[in-house]
């Protein structure tokens, strides 16, 4: 990408103090991350540790705006783990294509925008605004483990 400085996406992760967790597992019959030629499409990100939410409930009922940020933040750092696991390093991704966020809300909720943040922050964050993505943002009834949070990233990648 013209004007775009090559990715130091690792560097960045070490002067942000942040430590990746361990690569989520499938919770069924699926893959984690496929790669079809330059784009790396992961699944659905949730807010766990381990195989357990660390965030349930719905943001605007059971949890405040702030937790939802928290639980968007911690989807995109399992994200950034098992993107890691898939090519080796962070420094190959070139552009963060799209986020599509799912947040469990109540009926009421209108601030998807900056619970989303949470996510998009982190990746703007690592990646730089220069690689920023295109964002869909929308309110769900229920996600899987009862998570208020649920990230769909699609990356493109260097060889």
């Amino acid at each position: 990408m013209a004007g775009i400085e090559p990715a130091q996406a690792e560097r960045r992760l070490e002067e942000l103090g942040l430590a990746l967790p361990a690569p989520p597992e499938p919770f069924g019959a699926y893959v984690m991350a496929v790669q079809a030629g330059p784009l790396l499409f992961l699944t659905g990100m949730l807010a766990t540790r381990g195989r357990e939410a660390a965030y349930v409930g719905r943001v605007g009922i059971e949890l405040d705006l702030e937790s939802g940020r928290d639980a968007a933040r911690l989807a995109a750092l399992n994200a950034l783990a098992l993107a890691r696991r898939h090519l080796g390093t962070l420094d190959r991704v070139r552009r963060v294509v799209r986020l599509g966020v799912m947040i469990a809300s109540s009926a009421g909720l209108r601030e998807h925008p900056s619970v989303a943040d949470g996510a998009s922050e982190l990746l703007q964050d690592v990646f730089g605004k220069a690689r920023a993505s295109s964002r869909l943002v929308y309110g769900v009834a229920s996600l899987p483990l009862g998570s208020p949070i649920e990230l769909e990233l699609i990356f493109e990648i260097e060889d």
